[in-house]
Formats: C-alpha cells, sequence, structure tokens
C-alpha cells in the first residue's frame, strides 16, 4: 500500500511543492517496511524540512565486499532496523539551500542464517555484531531548481550530504561519509511527453570503520533506486560510484499510460584504500 501527499504550504503565486511519500509493504521474502520520506517547504520558501523515517524487519542476503563479490557467496542474513534521517535547510538563493540534520541507522537482532564454520563470510571477517549504531550530524548542501519534485521534466538538483558520526552520540564508532547526489533533466521536443533524465549517486566512507549494514550498498539511496537489474544489497564497499541514464515517454495521449528505458552502471571498492573493482552494468 503506498501513496503520495502534494501540498502547498503558502497561497503565494512562488510557493514550492511539499511532497510526502509513505508505504507499507510485506514481500514474499518475509520483509516487512514503512518508510515515509518528506520534504516540506514551509512558507515563503525560507525553510526546507528534508526527512526520511523508517522500520524494517528485513530477512536480506548480502554478498560480501566490493564489486567482483560472486553470486555464490551469498549469506542469508535477518535483522531489524529503525532509520531517522531529519534535516532542516535554509534558503540561501532561490535554488540553494544549506542546512544540518541529524541520522540515526539502528541494527538490532542481526542475524547470519546457517553460518559455514570452514569458510567464513566477508560479512564474519568484517566483524559480526547482534546490533549496531552510526549516530551522527550531517551538513547539506542543496540546489534544486526543478519545477515538480514528484515527476520533473525539467531542471537540476544537486545534493551533498556531509555525514559525521560520533561515539558521543552514541554511535558505535566514530566514522564520517559523503554522497554526491546528481540529477539533470531534459525535455525532449516531441508530440507528447519525453524526458532523458541523467543521474550520478556516489558515496564514500571518509574515515573510521563503519558497520557492515551501513557500508555503501546497491539500493540502500534514500529511495532504494540505485542499481536496479540487481538485488537490494547486491554490491557493497567503501567506496561507491553509480550513473544511470533514463528515457521516460508517454504512451496515451493524456499521460495516463507511460514507460521508460534505462541503463546504469556501479563499482565499489573493498575498503577505503583499494581500488574500485568490476564495473557492473544493468538495464
Amino acid at each position: 500500500l503506498s501513496g503520495n501527499i502534494a501540498f502547498y504550504t503558502s497561497k503565494d503565486p512562488g510557493s514550492k511543492l511539499s511532497v510526502v511519500n509513505g508505504n507499507i509493504a510485506y514481500t514474499q521474502n518475509k520483509q516487512f517496511t514503512i518508510p515515509v520520506q518528506l520534504n516540506i517547504w514551509l512558507p515563503g520558501n525560507e525553510w526546507n524540512l528534508i526527512g526520511d523515517w523508517r522500520f524494517m524487519k528485513y530477512p536480506q542476503s548480502t554478498f560480501g565486499l566490493g564489486s567482483s563479490a560472486a553470486i555464490d557467496n551469498e549469506v542469508p542474513m535477518d535483522y531489524r532496523y529503525i532509520r531517522i534521517y531529519q534535516n532542516i535547510l535554509k534558503r540561501v538563493t532561490p535554488f540553494f539551500s544549506v542546512g544540518a540534520g541529524y541520522n540515526l541507522d539502528y541494527h538490532w537482532n542481526i542475524s547470519e542464517k546457517n553460518p559455514d564454520p570452514d569458510n567464513k563470510s566477508d560479512y564474519a571477517d568484517y566483524g559480526a555484531t547482534a546490533s549496531s549504531v552510526s549516530s551522527g550530524l550531517s551538513l547539506n548542501l542543496v540546489y534544486d531548481n526543478r519545477k515538480n519534485p514528484i515527476n520533473p521534466s525539467q531542471g537540476l538538483m544537486a545534493n551533498i550530504v556531509l555525514r559525521n558520526n560520533a561515539q558521543w552520540l552514541k554511535s558505535d564508532e566514530n566514522w564520517q561519509s559523503l554522497i554526491v547526489d546528481m540529477r539533470k533533466y531534459f525535455s525532449l521536443p516531441t508530440n507528447k511527453r519525453s524526458v532523458l533524465a541523467l543521474w550520478s549517486y556516489d558515496w564514500f566512507v571518509l574515515g573510521g570503520k563503519p558497520p557492515y549494514l551501513d557500508l555503501p550498498s546497491t539500493g540502500w539511496d534514500n529511495f532504494n533506486n540505485t542499481g536496479r537489474g540487481f538485488i537490494q544489497g547486491r554490491f557493497r564497499g567503501y567506496k561507491m560510484f553509480y550513473a544511470e541514464s533514463e528515457y521516460r515517454f508517454d504512451i496515451s495521449n493524456n499521460g495516463l499510460l507511460g514507460a521508460v528505458v534505462f541503463a546504469n552502471a556501479q563499482t565499489f571498492s573493498t575498503t577505503s584504500s583499494s581500488s574500485l573493482q568490476a564495473l557492473q552494468p544493468g538495464a
């Protein structure tokens, strides 16, 4: 069950569109998730609230570190997970905002199903724990001149997030990360709606040792969209580079029915100092 709410917090003609997305899901893999994402502009477009709140009961396999990890390395796991990402941004120019936030990743009841005592998994070798906490503050820089964030047809969105997890905030370890998320949209001159969308999502560990489940990983961006063509969590590591292009077009004249054609590629490193491994394409 899913849905979104789009609204304006002010009647001013220049007010930006606010959006709240939410859903409840239960899968045949016995995964239960309740995510809520919000992007709310306060009156006057001076302040922007961006949030990502989740509860997840999440049986999911991991396959080891790096983008060369073989599918045969599958390790079934299970855990519970709470995510609380809440940011507040102040508008500096009409399209540029700066802000700060709090970020919490809390995993518990972490278990590895039927571990092989004679063949230690990357997860066990990394440091298996029954729970993990990453708790930290973030600095956010956002440029966004899209008119419609739900279904943009033109414009640019760039989001840079620098996160510092600290033990004084009850994080298990002190560690830092950087996310650079950039999206560009081109409206093409055709009779029906036609859009070319380009996306780059790069995620790095800058220092420290994150919990295994908090490492950069396929499909673990805010909207679980990276790495289409691969199962979520298929690749994991200290450095992640991801790029995707997508052609979106209407089928019906009224825009109700449409389609997309996409191609992407991703690559990971096993550690912060190691080189990137195999380039993995999807389409």
